[in-house]
């Protein structure tokens, strides 16, 4: 797709603006109300009565605008708003100065993780979750400039890439209900608990899939407890004595249950639905989480959970006018 900027170069009106815009990101904004953004202390006034220029709602729409044209960046980004049709079509009164873009994303790192969860709940009232889970972690790469990113192995790549990582819970049509910024791709046992605890407080699941990495015994009986089956390859890892079994959930339910059977066929149907974690996953790297242009871990984070709001809304705008959750753009 074509950027707003590159697209209004023969734009000569604002009425024909307007008309230009209703094919762009003007639709995801039809079916979701941003005003809970002034419910936040960050963006409230400062004590000696100062109120911001711009109102939150209206940076964030211009945020997700930007997103959603493949822009990235504090700069970047500032050079879009501040071009004369776009500030003012999302209810900015004069374009923002840099600084102001810089202070929102950093204020935003304060509530990023609420507007994500607040968008997940969303996208549930409307039916957009199924049964199934699937976890998973990705690369993250930054620009070189970023001294808080690090040198990381991508097995899955069998390549070196400079950046952080992140991992997901997803379901549905390409929908990310969990999530959490990490250092490098390599998730630990905290990180995969802390991630699969947050998905399950959205609604529990029939199937929490993962690859072998989640060949955790922690993360097995967590959710069996709660009700949910968990399915990833098992890990012989140094044992000098593996167990003869494809999946470890075979062995949690023979150690915990006399009763419940579980039989290989099911449980490789069900795993090979694992590759809709990994559609998710491109499908928020087209909303921008694959390169983060920001400097420093806190703007880095803020801009990776403004990539997984922005495909949450593209997600709920698609269900809402009658297309499939699951496309990338409208």
């Amino acid at each position: 797709m074509s950027s707003t900027t590159a697209t209004l170069q023969d734009v000569a009106s604002v009425d024909d603006f307007l008309n230009v815009a209703a094919t762009e990101t003007v639709p995801l904004f039809e079916h979701l109300d941003f005003e809970f953004l002034l419910e936040y202390d960050v963006f409230a006034p400062s004590k000696r009565g100062r109120t911001r220029v711009h109102e939150p709602p209206d940076l964030f729409c211009g945020f997700l605008h930007c997103y959603y044209e493949n822009v990235y960046g504090t700069r970047p980004v500032t050079r879009e708003l501040q071009h004369s049709l776009v500030w003012y079509y999302y209810g900015l009164d004069k374009p923002p100065s840099r600084d102001t873009v810089d202070r929102f994303l950093t204020d935003l790192e304060h509530v990023i993780d609420d507007i994500f969860d607040r968008l997940v709940e969303q996208a549930a009232a409307r039916g957009l979750l199924d049964s199934t889970y699937s976890i998973d972690s990705t690369h993250i790469e930054a620009i070189q400039h970023n001294d808080a990113a690090s040198w990381n192995y991508d097995p899955t790549a069998e390549e070196y890439y400079y950046g952080f990582g992140c991992t997901i819970v997803s379901t549905g049509a390409k929908i990310p209900i969990a999530a959490e910024f990490t250092q490098a791709k390599q998730v630990d046992q905290e990180t995969a608990m802390r991630v699969t605890r947050d998905a399950l407080a959205v609604d529990t699941p029939v199937w929490m899939l993962g690859d072998s990495a989640y060949d955790i015994l922690d993360w097995h009986d967590h959710l069996l407890a709660a009700g949910v089956v968990p399915i990833a390859p098992y890990n012989p890892r140094n044992t000098d004595d593996p167990k003869d079994i494809e999946y470890r959930v075979e062995d949690r339910i023979k150690e915990h249950s006399e009763d419940v059977q579980l039989k290989q066929p099911i449980l490789d149907e069900t795993y090979n639905n694992r590759t809709g974690v990994e559609r998710t996953n491109d499908a928020v790297k087209d909303c921008g989480l694959g390169h983060v242009r920001a400097r420093g871990r806190v703007h880095a984070r803020t801009e990776v959970f403004l990539a997984l709001c922005l495909r949450l809304v593209v997600a709920i705008t698609n269900y809402e006018r009658g297309n499939s959750p699951g496309c990338e753009k409208l």
